[in-house]
């Protein structure tokens, strides 16, 4: 269908009038026009009648205005043969994106303007703003909490289930159980919650920013979305995504934010660690695992060994070598197979820590499992290694004592079934060095024994002995190695207000990121350069914020800071999926904290423009990165009397990050008409943060600038992604109007007028139009630097002065404070 039809109402009946007989109302009224009809009117208004359902005589009329900025009413209408071709361009437009799977299934509640603007060679624009949200608002942290919970319950039952802890370990034990156990129960409420909220709403308003189980879920996030179409192009698409700065607003900023509390935590740490707890410990997860599959594996070799070994013992009476050479088969598979798990680095490394950290007071006693120690066992403490520095050899021997004692007895069974293969001597001198290291009570047996089995016995508690002494060593090695991974991952990350709050400033952050990405994925899967960047390099994502380094703003800066660099180590991989269903085209989490993974499943006719690396799973990496400017009032406070430091070292930060990410594209991505080269823009960028003026909103566009033309993803943050934002996102959208598409300079004050009225009917700026001064917003091009002050002002100035306790700083202020505020009053009272 080349004309999309338009309906333009659906009026409920008056009752008494065409109502049914029960005198309910019903939608009985309806007419349709086309988007061309509409646009090539020459009219201002288009008069519509209303018919009922029977097509009988019109009932009422409806007014519709044509496609008109304001202040160009008196303007011509474009050439007859320019609409047809805008009209199809908006038409084949929505049709891609209101009809793809993909965007179905991440997308949700539309609200669109549609506007005409001139350009410099009075050429016409036709612009479609769109803001939709999301509902990965809620599928993602959801994911994400049952991700956490499930991850914490592992780490409680892993250490729950370490058997006979020393007792100078159990606190640590007990700190970690309740640890895990308080982030499990307030993970399951809050995951409970979700689920009841999110079957109604897909949206967290800037009035619930502070809900105890809304933390996890991105206050007011958007998908503005802007396409541009001329009679010379088919629709160019500019996106960003606006949501309120990550932070936990509920737990407030009375102790500032994340940046400031981990920090004060790391240097508590630092000077008074836990018991057991070493700074220098450098277990991962990986290999916290590994121990404890070693511990499940010497639980259940220990006891298959003896036993075997009995089982030897009591086929040697019977003289029958069919089974004994069963028996010793046995024996010897198990045995071998235990020595290549005692085998593992990860033991002598956990062996050398323990002895290197522990105190006198701290020795490790060992039980060497289940079994009792007897027939001469022995454990770390009676060796009286605690004093000394542990020796690697030691463990070593430990475990090579195992294998040696096994092959004595291999020995001595082909010697008594007459396929001795190996002098006698040679046999003796290998069990003479065994019994250096074991207990010395078992001599070899005498050539002349009266059986087999009192010449194995010997040899087989000798065995035994072995095993007792490597798993009195493994033992406590890998409950240590299991204990400070979780140590590390729990306590060491600070209180389970910390780590919550960590959480739920990360999944914030995640879900806005998220969202950016798989808009950005399908409008660029015909961009095969953009492709292979990803494989090469990955995503870019540019967070924009506009916050103050001044009160609960710098608390919500330095949570942002965290949520974002955490970002850093997640990835994103691609998977095809067969099913058009919204549900199955989401996104989902896997992994753990630290290391996930967001797959983004694409339809069949997607997935196959995709590289082969990527088809094949690959993982493409992030590369998240944030620039703040405040532009508030509480700025010029911050500026004036308080610290802006923090600002400042972000934006070098990540000024760095950003030309690290740019000098690994390889071949160097083609600039977009009138923007400059990349490398100048970062020689600009770095230059504008180097300056430390004041409110320099160049650092914004020029990274803002740097992000689109490397394929990056814009976030734009304020404290509710709600006044300074929406300034932020029209007076770049206009920006690139004028600068990619030649709008009209001329015209530059009314397209940003006419957005900004638009921003103020969608519900999504409160009461800041009286004192936003919008008319001053159209400055002239060369004054851009100074246009997003003014336009962001959006708040009428405090009426009282500055807070006494800031004031208390200065006997001077003071002074001149309280001469004021006697002026004040008296002004006041007359």
């Amino acid at each position: 269908m080349q004309q999309a039809m338009m309906a333009c109402s659906h009026c409920l009946c008056p009752a008494g009038e065409n109502s049914s007989p029960t005198g309910q109302r019903s939608f009985l009224h309806f007419n349709a026009i086309s988007i061309r009809d509409l646009i090539k009117s020459k009219e201002p208004h288009i008069s519509l009648s209303l018919r009922g359902m029977d097509r009988g005589n019109a009932v009422d009329e409806l007014k519709l205005s044509g496609l008109q900025v304001e202040g160009e009413c008196n303007s011509k209408t474009p050439p007859e043969d320019e609409c047809p071709v805008l009209c199809d361009s908006v038409h084949a437009s929505v049709h891609e994106t209101e009809n793809s799977p993909m965007m179905r299934a991440v997308l949700c509640s539309q609200v669109s303007k549609l506007y005409r603007f001139k350009t410099e060679d009075q050429r016409w624009l036709l612009v479609r703003e769109q803001m939709w949200e999301t509902p990965l608002s809620f599928s993602l942290p959801k994911q994400l909490l049952s991700l956490l919970i499930r991850e914490h319950t592992n780490r409680l039952q892993g250490v729950r289930e370490l058997a006979d802890v020393p007792s100078c370990w159990e606190a640590l034990r007990c700190g970690i159980v309740n640890h895990c156990e308080l982030l499990i129960g307030c993970y399951q409420e809050t995951l409970s919650q979700l689920n009841r909220l999110s079957a109604t709403s897909s949206f967290k308003s800037s009035s619930s920013k502070s809900d105890k189980h809304l933390q996890f879920v991105p206050t007011n996030l958007h998908c503005q979305r802007m396409e541009v179409s001329d009679t010379q192009s088919s629709g160019v698409w500019y996106d960003v995504i606006t949501f309120g700065a990550p932070a936990d607003h509920h737990q407030a900023f009375k102790h500032g934010g994340l940046g400031r509390v981990l920090s004060k935590h790391t240097n508590s740490t630092d000077s008074t660690p836990p018991v057991f707890m070493c700074s220098s410990s450098s277990f991962s997860p990986g290999e916290s695992s590994r121990a404890r599959k070693m511990l499940a594996s010497i639980a259940q070799l220990q006891p298959l060994i003896f036993g075997l070994s009995e089982e030897l013992l009591a086929t040697s009476l019977d003289l029958n070598a069919s089974r004994l050479e069963g028996a010793l088969e046995n024996l010897t598979q198990q045995t071998e197979v235990f020595v290549h798990a005692l085998k593992d680095e990860l033991i002598k490394k956990a062996l050398m820590e323990i002895h290197m950290h522990c105190s006198s007071d701290g020795r490790v006693q060992t039980d060497g499992q289940p079994c009792n120690h007897q027939d001469g066992s022995t454990t770390l403490q009676d060796r009286g290694r605690t004093d000394m520095a542990y020796n690697e050899e030691e463990w070593d021997r430990a475990w090579a004592n195992v294998a040696m004692s096994l092959n004595c007895i291999i020995v001595m069974s082909d010697r008594l079934l007459g396929r001795e293969e190996r002098p006698q001597q040679v046999t003796s001198s290998e069990q003479q060095e065994v019994k250096e290291d074991t207990n010395p009570q078992t001599s070899p047996s005498s050539p002349s024994a009266p059986s087999w089995q009192e010449q194995l016995l010997p040899l087989v508690v000798t065995l035994r002995d072995c095993v007792r002494e490597a798993v009195g060593n493994a033992v406590p090695a890998m409950t240590y190695v299991i204990l400070q991974e979780a140590a590390k991952a729990t306590v060491s990350q600070g209180t389970v207000e910390i780590v919550h709050r960590r959480h739920a400033v990360f999944s914030q952050a995640l879900s806005g990121i998220v969202c950016g990405v798989m808009l950005k994925l399908h409008s660029s899967l015909e961009n095969q350069d953009f492709l292979q960047q990803l494989h090469s390099v990955g995503f870019l994502a540019q967070f924009e914020g506009l916050l103050s380094t001044y009160g609960d703003e710098m608390g919500m800066l330095e949570d942002m800071e965290v949520g974002v660099a955490d970002l850093s180590d997640i990835m994103f991989t691609v998977t095809e999926v067969v099913t058009e269903e919204p549900e199955e085209l989401l996104p989902k989490l896997s992994g753990a904290w630290g290391s996930l993974v967001v797959v983004v499943p694409l339809p069949p006719e997607n997935f196959r423009l995709l590289p082969s690396e990527l088809k094949e799973g690959c993982l493409i990496p992030l590369h998240p990165v944030l620039f703040n400017i405040g532009i508030n009032q509480q700025q010029s406070l911050a500026e004036r009397f308080g610290n802006s430091s923090l600002q400042e070292r972000m934006n070098r930060r990540s000024c760095e990050r950003l030309r690290v990410y740019c000098s690994k594209l390889v071949p160097q991505l083609p600039t977009p008409a009138g923007v400059p080269p990349l490398s100048d823009l970062l020689d600009s960028l770095e230059q504008s943060i180097q300056s430390r003026r004041k409110k320099n909103v160049e650092v914004l566009w020029t990274a803002a600038m740097v992000c689109r033309a490397v394929n990056g993803v814009r976030l734009t943050s304020c404290k509710s992604a709600k006044d300074r934002t929406a300034m932020s996102v029209t007076l770049e959208q206009c920006i690139l109007l004028r600068e990619r598409h030649t709008l009209g300079r001329q015209h530059f004050s009314t397209a940003l007028d006419c957005m900004r009225r638009s921003r103020l009917s969608w519900g999504q700026i409160f009461g800041c139009y009286t004192h936003s001064g919008l008319t001053t917003c159209g400055a002239e091009p060369g004054d851009r630097g100074k246009w997003l002050p003014q336009c962001m002002a959006l708040k009428a100035p405090r009426r009282h002065l500055y807070p006494v306790a800031f004031l208390l700083v200065s006997s001077h202020l003071l002074v001149l404070w309280l001469i004021l505020s006697l002026v004040i009053l008296l002004a006041k009272y007359q």
